[in-house]
């Protein structure tokens, strides 16, 4: 057969670049999608009943036999692989062309193993999906590189180990069900460290001067300046105070209101005097191109853009062809596309904003395995985002935006100008001090002028908060008049100013994706899924954009920390990414790793994981779970979630309450802990007294949620006067009347509810009026929300508020509609996204019992965590129906006999057979090493 007659199967990762790639292959290729991995570990509880027992069972990994692991294929990934092995016996050649990376390495592997083909097997290779890549990579095929796969499978097999002996220990001291991770725990807790530092952080308050001045011989040329010196000592600003508000700079000197006011009193009366003026020049260099990390922080700064989020608009235009692969810590730019970037910024800005020698960007990069370039816009030659516009829409068009943006300002000129600052003497009289009276006062400013824009002209840098405030700050003066020394100059105005130091900043997700790079915590392609994961355990919630710990994670970290230190420790956790990365390199052998992180290393007196969990008798799980506030009172994370407790209380039962989720740990002082408890006493707080019954009303915490009541009296004891036949009968018990009682509502606080809302409440249910045949119609408060009822007939009300202003009028037209029994009648679709591109029916976003999801009639496919009902884009909706096709229809996910099991045997021991080596060591990819 010809080189031309014969038919070549392309598998890649995701459908949504069949199409593209078949296009550009032609005839005699075949394109299918795996759909990501179509094989896995199963959990123990889903293997076999003869393997549960044996030394698959724990982990469906043999530790005693090389870390060998058991692979099933994915319910849902059945139908896929028929397929797949339908479309290979009408080839005569397999192409596995999977993502560039460990796990692509590892899919393609599993691919072949399953498979099983009897036709040459090529790896094809490509970080951007256009035609001459593409053909490239089709003409330039090499082997799996099994080193790769070696390196996820580590990886895999190391998530288990420390999942499945780790987790149990959370569940037995701390809470059933919770989860450890060998990446999230460590993220975990930098969330907490910095929470810890936010909780232990003391206010201090600290004074300054800022004045404005003006050349005498130039008038109108005003500047400001602040007070940086008293008598050569210097002012202290925020920096010189530590955490606890205490002064660390012992030499400077701390003004407090008073004598920040007599300074700048007695400097509005002077009159100022250069005494020095300096000027440099300025330069700065734009940043390098995107990698996955930078991506995502400055997506998070400058479109608000979740790191899950900016991942998934990524990989859409990197499926599409618009971007190179989006996974990748290189910095570094191949030839054509520094040529494309140098040859745009020229023609779109100038010669002169071009540098004579391309800028290269050399970064070590640590694993290997990933793509090798940065991430840019894909071809040789970059389109314009104005190109594009037609193509692209919303969160996709911005996000493509940003990455040409970037790339062409890589290779463009650096921004100069000139940066001036002078200092300015003021006499100060009649300014008195502990020490004796103050005599000068010194000034300075500083501005920045750009005198060529170089690559700003194309792109800039944004700033995380804490960067952006000080930024703003240093830039308030950017220009100053032209000054020499002995200049005099007036002062019109001075002013004394208050200011704060503020507590470390939490992190967001932009800032914690920055940390956990520096630390070397994770990889680019899992800083997205980590955040994500550590949201969705309910350890970490987020308020705006920052990323707020729950009490749960105070309790797991400092059982990691006090029990498992190695393992949350961050230099230990970024040395394991490190080995992984030798184990691609093919330094370091992948049995001799697993074998002394889980067993231990007598020769460095290391302690293996197994060990570590076995004794967990010196664990105190409640001394874990108790969070000390100060003062004698502490949070305890329950049961049933966090509460407040007064150590101090030795009460049989101490009182207790529970943690409103709104109040974030920094929050909860011992004064706030108090207040907490004094609402859930038995008392609660007292309102005030009824005008009407004289009844005291009081508002508590109960199991259900706030709620009011009225208190009230005793009940009098009979009088002995009283008649037997007024006394009641024996046995015969007298029923006491009960309080009113009324739940608040959802927007009230308990702490800050006052009498008139909580009589109001007490007046609740409401009759609204009568109908026209006389019969009653009451506004009422349920377990299911606020309801009017008519006799038997009951009708929802849209919001609490109703209660209490629906008018007969209104309540009438309501009972007028017809009633809708059983399922409530079809809502309208969130939103229409058009046509499908395989169906061809219309799409539209529907709100489903389980929430939100998109659908053409024929495919559900619910929306993600992330996903915006009200701003998703048709190419979302068309992705997510596309995968849910991919998946085909969800059956129970089970483990038979006849899945296939990856068998490894890497070193030769006296306890295997001859012909067990004999079969095992031909598939397995560790058996070169």
């Amino acid at each position: 057969m010809s080189n031309s007659q014969q038919r070549r199967l392309v598998i890649v990762e995701s459908p949504n670049k069949v199409k593209s790639i078949a296009a550009y292959l032609g005839d005699g290729y075949d394109v299918e999608a795996s759909v990501g991995h179509i094989r896995d570990l199963p959990n123990p509880s889903e293997l076999p009943a003869d393997m549960k027992k044996g030394p698959y069972g724990k982990f469906a990994v043999d530790v005693d036999n090389d870390f060998d692991p058991y692979y099933v294929i994915d319910s849902d990934k059945k139908k896929k692989v028929t397929e797949l092995r339908r479309a290979l016996k009408e080839a005569d050649e397999l192409l596995l062309a999977t993502d560039e990376d460990r796990e692509g390495e590892a899919i393609a592997w599993h691919l072949k193993e399953v498979l099983k083909p009897k036709v040459p097997v090529k790896r094809m290779v490509f970080h951007e999906i256009t035609k001459e890549a593409i053909q490239r990579a089709v003409h330039n095929t090499r082997d799996l590189d099994t080193r790769l796969v070696d390196a996820q499978e580590t990886r895999r097999i190391l998530d288990r180990l420390y999942g499945y002996e780790v987790s149990p220990v959370l569940w037995r001291k701390v809470r059933q069900g919770l989860s450890a991770g060998r990446v999230q725990s460590v993220a975990t807790r930098i969330i907490v460290e910095r929470e810890r530092e936010r909780m232990a952080f003391r206010v201090a308050s600290y004074w300054d001067v800022s004045a404005r001045f003006a050349p005498q011989a130039a008038a109108g040329e005003e500047f400001g300046a602040r007070l940086s010196a008293v008598d050569g000592a210097r002012v202290a600003i925020g920096r010189d105070f530590a955490d606890d508000g205490t002064l660390k700079t012992a030499a400077a000197l701390h003004l407090d209101e008073a004598g920040a006011t007599a300074v700048a009193t007695a400097v509005a009366a002077a009159v100022g005097t250069v005494t020095e003026v300096a000027e440099k020049p300025y330069t700065r260099r734009p940043s390098a191109p995107f990698m996955t990390s930078t991506l995502q922080q400055e997506a998070s700064r400058k479109l608000r853009l979740s790191s899950r989020n900016a991942m998934r608009v990524a990989q859409r235009l990197y499926e599409n062809g618009y971007i190179t692969y989006m996974r990748t810590d290189s910095t570094t730019l191949s030839e054509s596309a520094l040529t494309a970037a140098r040859s745009q910024a020229r023609d779109m800005y100038g010669a002169e904003y071009v540098p004579e020698q391309p800028r290269r960007y050399e970064k070590k990069v640590k694993n290997s395995q990933e793509a090798h370039e940065a991430i840019r816009p894909a071809g040789d030659r970059f389109r314009t985002p104005a190109q594009v516009a037609g193509e692209l829409r919303g969160e996709d068009f911005a996000m493509y935006e940003l990455i040409w943006k970037r790339t062409i300002a890589s290779q463009m000129a650096d921004a100069r100008g000139s940066t001036a600052s002078v200092k300015i003497s003021v006499p100060l009289s009649g300014v008195e001090a502990a020490g004796g009276p103050r005599e000068v006062a010194e000034f300075s400013a500083s501005g920045t002028v750009i005198t060529f824009r170089g690559f700003l002209a194309a792109y800039e840098e944004g700033r995380d908060e804490e960067e952006s405030a000080a930024a703003t700050a240093r830039e308030q003066n950017r220009r100053l008049p032209k000054l020499g020394e002995g200049v005099r100059l007036d002062i019109p105005h001075a002013q004394a100013d208050g200011h704060e130091t503020s507590p470390p900043p939490r992190y967001t997700e932009a800032t914690l994706v920055k940390a956990m790079e520096e630390l070397g915590i994770g990889r680019p392609s899992t800083y997205a899924a980590t955040v994500t994961t550590i949201q969705d355990r309910g350890y970490v919630g987020q308020r705006g954009n920052a990323l707020v710990p729950r009490w749960l994670a105070f309790a797991v970290t400092r059982l990691l920390e006090e029990h498992f230190p190695r393992l949350v420790d961050y230099q230990f956790t970024a040395r394991m990414e490190e080995d992984l990365d030798e184990i691609s390199n093919g330094d370091l052998g992948r049995v001799d790793w697993l074998q002394r992180f889980y067993f231990g290393d007598e020769a460095r007196s290391q302690e293996g994981l197994r060990a570590l969990v076995e004794d967990l008798g010196d664990i105190d799980a409640r001394e874990i779970s108790t969070i000390p506030l100060g003062d004698g009172m502490v949070v305890r994370v329950g049961r049933y979630g966090p509460y407040v407790q007064d150590l101090a209380d030795d009460a049989e039962q101490p009182r207790r309450a529970s943690v409103p989720d709104d109040v974030a740990p920094d929050e909860m002082t011992p004064e706030r802990a108090r207040e907490l408890m004094e609402l859930a006493s038995d008392d609660g707080r007292v309102l005030g007294l009824d005008p009407v019954s004289g009844h005291e009303i009081v508002a508590k915490a109960g199991r259900y949620g706030p709620y009011v009541t009225e208190v009230l009296p005793d009940p009098q004891t009979p009088a002995a006067s009283t008649t037997e036949a007024d006394k009641p009968k024996r046995g015969r018990k007298v029923a006491k009347p009960k309080p009113r009682t009324a739940s608040l509502f959802k927007g009230m606080e308990l702490s800050t509810v006052d009498l008139d809302t909580a009589l109001k409440l007490l007046s609740l249910p409401r009759v609204v009026g009568l109908d026209g045949e006389g019969q009653e119609i009451t506004a009422q408060n349920g377990r299911y929300g606020p309801y009017l009822k008519r006799g038997t007939d009951s009708r929802s009300l849209t919001s609490e508020e109703q209660l209490f202003d629906i008018s007969l009028e209104e309540a009438l037209a309501i009972y007028a509609q017809p009633k809708q029994r059983g399922r409530a009648a079809a809502k309208p679709p969130l939103a229409e996204l058009g046509a499908d591109p395989v169906s061809g029916k219309p799409v539209v976003v529907k709100d489903g019992r389980f929430g939100p999801y998109v659908t053409d009639g024929e495919t559900n496919a619910t929306l993600r965590r992330d996903d915006d009902p009200e701003t998703i884009t048709a190419e979302r909706g068309f992705e997510l129906l596309a995968e849910k096709r991919a998946k085909g229809p969800t059956t129970r996910r089970t483990a038979k006999k006849t899945t296939t099991r990856k068998t490894a045997a890497k070193k030769t021991t006296a306890k295997k057979t001859t012909a067990k080596k004999a079969t095992a060591k031909k598939t397995s990819p560790t058996s070169k090493g």
